[in-house]
Formats: structure tokens, C-alpha cells, sequence
């Protein structure tokens, strides 16, 4: 293994042990999302809310509900320095298990565009944090749900190529 694979690996491990234990934290405050006796997700309101559910949720929280999700919402900046740079990590890495040069394209690509993924992921925070304390525009609701798919769609795509080239055994080169 060569010193930038063993790099990008170290990185990788360094984010998987961040994402995990900012996972197991955000997991941990999940029970408390309430509002008017009922669960609600920070998923739910990334992706299958709609706009009236949303607002009805966000504006109706008692403090002490507020404050977690404030809480959740926080310790998703730290998930996110585990996720995004280690996608990126996990493409560079099996950018050098591979030889051909048009997957090694697409797996440096999608390794630089986790960084916009990673921006996405600040504004849509960002976006909950401000309608917390303000209401829900529809316009702004609309360029919330393009950041949202926008970041789904770039971190998905670098792992689900990277993954399974990380994954599968390297091919000996050698001749029998």
C-alpha cells in the first residue's frame, strides 16, 4: 500500500469514528423531537414533509424541544467534517485500486464535489435554524429542497461508486 493510499485511509478512519460518534449522539436526541405529542425526524424535515407540515413543526416547539433540536442541529456541523471528507477519502481511495482512467475521473470528481455537498448541507441547517424563530416562505422552500437533493445526490453517488471498488479485492498483477 502507498503512503497517499495509507493517507486516505487514516483520513478515512479518522471521519467514519466522527461521523459514528456524532451519529450515535444526534440518534440519541431523536426521542426527544417532539411537537404536540407526536415524533417528528430532522430527515422528515429534509425530505418528506411538506412545506405546512414543516412550518407547523418548527413553529410550534416548546423551548425545551427547540433547544434539542438547536442541539441535533449543532452536532450535524461535526457529522458533517465526518461524512463529506470521508466520502471524498473513500473515492480517493479506490481511485487507487483501479486503472481505468474514465472511473478515476468520475471518483476524483465526486470526491471534489463533496465539498459542495458539504456546502449544501451548511445552508439546509442554516435554513431549519433561521424558520425556528421565522416562518417558511414557499419560494424559500422550493431552493431549500434543490440544496437538500442536491446534497443527497452528490454523497450518494461518491459512495455508492467508491464502496464497492473500496470493497472488492485488488486483482493481483501477477502472472502464473
Amino acid at each position: 500500500m502507498s503512503f497517499k493510499q495509507k493517507h486516505w485511509q487514516r483520513l478515512f478512519l479518522f471521519c467514519f469514528g466522527l461521523f459514528a460518534g456524532t451519529a450515535f449522539c444526534m440518534k440519541w436526541m431523536e426521542g426527544d423531537l417532539l411537537q404536540d405529542g407526536q415524533k417528528f425526524t430532522v430527515i422528515g424535515l429534509e425530505i418528506s414533509y411538506p412545506r405546512e407540515k414543516v412550518m407547523a413543526i418548527l413553529s410550534g416547539l416548546d423551548p425545551h424541544v427547540k433547544t434539542i433540536l438547536r442541539y441535533h442541529l449543532s452536532f450535524d456541523f461535526a457529522f458533517m467534517a465526518g461524512v463529506y471528507p470521508g466520502i471524498a477519502a473513500l473515492c480517493m481511495m479506490a481511485k487507487g485500486k483501479i486503472s481505468g482512467a474514465w472511473i478515476k475521473n468520475i471518483l476524483v470528481l465526486f470526491a471534489i464535489l463533496q465539498s459542495i455537498a458539504w456546502g449544501c448541507d451548511i445552508v439546509e441547517n442554516n435554513y431549519l435554524f433561521k424558520w425556528m424563530n421565522s416562518p417558511v416562505g414557499e419560494r424559500e422552500f422550493g431552493l431549500y429542497h434543490i440544496v437538500v437533493i442536491a446534497k443527497w445526490i452528490i454523497a450518494l453517488g461518491g459512495a455508492l461508486v467508491s464502496i464497492p471498488i473500496v470493497l472488492w479485492p485488488k486483482r493481483s498483477s501477477s502472472v502464473s
